[in-house]
């Protein structure tokens, strides 16, 4: 049995579950999923950006019970110190720290505009002037980092806290089809080929929920 468990909504809708998770995979920590139902009144709120707290994921761990994404990362990177979730290096890993926090932090108007959707694809979106800082600002965070590691993660050859902060920002893209450069479509298409995160795409189009606020034809 688990020794511990991780509580997600949506797999199809949920980018704060999908973070959660993929850092539990990177730690390389066994975890059974307790999924919370989309009517459940808190999980609707936290897909529909309705509620200022996020108490999903929540992972609960030898007597710990840790709900915030960042301080399950920080959890694991103390847990498991050699995975590697987060840089080696001094430098790198101030770095890694501060986009991810960024990440946690921001980007509210991409948030609303694309919401996460694994299901959708919308060829030649139009998307909202609003959230074009947030695409701009993130596109530079990704060439910096990849000009200076070499990729094909951000920081390397392995993903860090910071890829899976970033990879549900990768299926927006992917979602809403929105024009990237070489590079960053480059690293769209490693993360959304990376192998846990094909495994929860799978399971996430398998889905028999839906949330019919996400899933208007926009």
């Amino acid at each position: 049995m688990a020794r511990a468990t991780l509580t997600i909504s949506s797999k199809n809708y949920s980018s704060w579950s999908l973070r959660g998770w993929l850092l539990c995979r990177m730690a390389g920590l066994d975890v059974q999923e307790q999924v919370m139902p989309l009517d459940d009144p808190s999980t609707k709120a936290e897909l529909l950006l309705l509620s200022p707290s996020f108490l999903v994921p929540c992972l609960t761990h030898d007597g710990a019970r840790v709900w915030d994404t960042l301080a399950i990362a920080e959890y694991l990177a103390e847990l498991k110190p050699k995975a590697g979730i987060l840089p080696s290096d001094r430098v790198q890993r101030a770095h890694c720290r501060a986009i991810a926090g960024e990440m946690h932090s921001g980007f509210y108007n991409l948030r609303s505009a694309l919401p996460m959707n694994l299901r959708a694809h919308y060829p030649d979106f139009k998307v909202w002037n609003g959230a074009l800082p947030d695409i701009d600002r993130i596109v530079t965070i990704w060439r910096e980092c990849l000009a200076a590691s070499g990729g094909p993660f951000l920081f390397g050859a392995k993903p860090t806290v910071a890829d899976a902060m970033y990879a549900p920002v990768c299926t927006r893209f992917t979602t809403y089809d929105v024009k990237l450069d070489a590079l960053c479509k480059a690293y769209c298409q490693t993360i959304l080929a990376w192998a846990p995160m094909a495994e929860w795409i799978a399971a996430a189009k398998s889905e028999p929920e839906e949330l019919e606020e996400l899933d208007v034809e926009f």
